[in-house]
């Protein structure tokens, strides 16, 4: 009888990989970026230990949409307080703040749990070209 393995969180070993998201579709890259931080592209992926590599991703401001209705899109926000709920549309957040924006889409492709938390701690999101993980990044 043969047995599937699954991995302990300790035989993991984690590649840097660096994205550029320079007129790629927003969506298409989210979903790639994802993939990567939970590990389901390596053969041995175990769905609960935390198995992906760590996404580095630079020009996030130069990424294209598909639709300008995408750019509508709204996320939202509740301080605690009446009347205190914010919105942030995607285009002022792509302007703005387009590390947040990966971030945000990111975190809802992700789990739900303290293991989701922990996997999008491995996301860094740049603006430009320049990021401080040129030594970690292979191929760089």
């Amino acid at each position: 009888m043969k047995f599937t393995k699954s991995i302990k969180p300790e035989d993991v070993k984690r590649d840097w990989i660096l994205i550029d998201a320079k007129d790629k579709v927003f969506g298409r890259v989210i979903t790639e970026i994802a993939t990567i931080l939970r590990g389901k592209h390596k053969p041995y992926y175990t769905p609960h230990v935390d198995c992906g590599d760590y996404v580095v991703v630079i020009n996030a401001e130069k990424v294209k949409f598909s639709t300008s209705k995408k750019l509508e899109d709204k996320y939202y926000k509740h301080t605690g307080y009446f009347g205190n709920l914010k919105e942030e549309t995607v285009e002022k957040l792509l302007k703005n703040n387009p590390e947040k924006l990966f971030k945000l889409a990111t975190r809802g492709m992700l789990p739900k749990t303290k293991l989701g938390r922990k996997m999008l701690k491995k996301l860094k999101v740049y603006a430009g070209e320049k990021h401080p993980h040129t030594a970690q990044v292979k191929g760089n």
